[in-house]
């Protein structure tokens, strides 16, 4: 399995380039649907067309969000139990419940 994350001391992630390069495209592709909709406001465009578009970025961020969070679960959380921290556990609960909102 690939190294993807977190050394939780510095509270820091170490994810491979290739990682990083995939969510940073995932997020550009967001930040240009964002300003597609800025334009469609602005632009007077039907609101039910709007609301699509919110929507369809919406669901791409919170691909993201699961993309990142499972790497989390899969490296950082993980080694953080191996190495006897167990406190990780309520910092993971904390994550999910914020993310339940």
């Amino acid at each position: 399995m690939e190294k993807h994350c977190c050394t939780h001391d510095n509270k820091s992630a170490h994810h491979t380039d290739e990682f990083k390069a995939d969510l940073v495209n995932r997020l550009s592709r967001i930040e240009g649907q964002v300003r597609g909709i800025q334009n469609m406001i602005q632009g007077d465009i039907y609101c039910d067309d709007i609301l699509t578009q919110i929507s369809a970025a919406r669901n791409a961020l919170s691909s993201v969000s699961k993309i990142l969070f499972e790497a989390h679960m899969r490296s950082c959380i993980v080694e953080q139990v191996q190495a006897g921290k167990s406190e990780v556990i309520d910092e993971l609960l904390e994550t999910i419940r914020r993310m339940m909102k």
